[in-house]
């Protein structure tokens, strides 16, 4: 897939990171299951993180092997086309545990990039 714009696709995976913890709030895992709009804007979300991540430079994926780039990219395809077999448990606990590192390091990617 053709790189476009790496700062871009960092914002959106920032700024989708952002908004994931902003729409879950101070939820719980329960309330969370019961709010379909709140698990339907979570999953629109991790869909663009996935489809950003695909954007990013190999190289800078290379730098960063801590983060499961495959997974990631992949995700986007479970949640576009199997979306009737997503676990809302999956999705409650990768927005709780598991969009922190990629956020850190899409931080420091964007800073390296901005800094020149």
């Amino acid at each position: 897939m053709p790189v476009k714009n790496p700062s871009q696709r960092l914002r959106d995976v920032l700024e989708n990171i952002d908004a994931v913890g902003s729409f879950i709030g101070r939820m719980d895992r329960d309330d969370f299951a019961k709010d379909q709009k709140t698990v339907y804007a979570v999953v629109r979300a991790l869909e663009i993180i996935s489809e950003a991540s695909r954007r990013l430079p190999d190289e800078m994926k290379e730098r960063n092997p801590g983060i499961d780039w495959i997974a990631v990219a992949a995700a986007g395809n479970v949640y576009r086309h199997e979306y009737d077999g997503v676990d809302v448990d999956l999705i409650w606990h990768t927005a709780k545990h598991q969009l922190g590192a990629l956020r850190d390091v899409a931080a420091e990617e964007l800073e390296s990039l901005s800094s020149g």
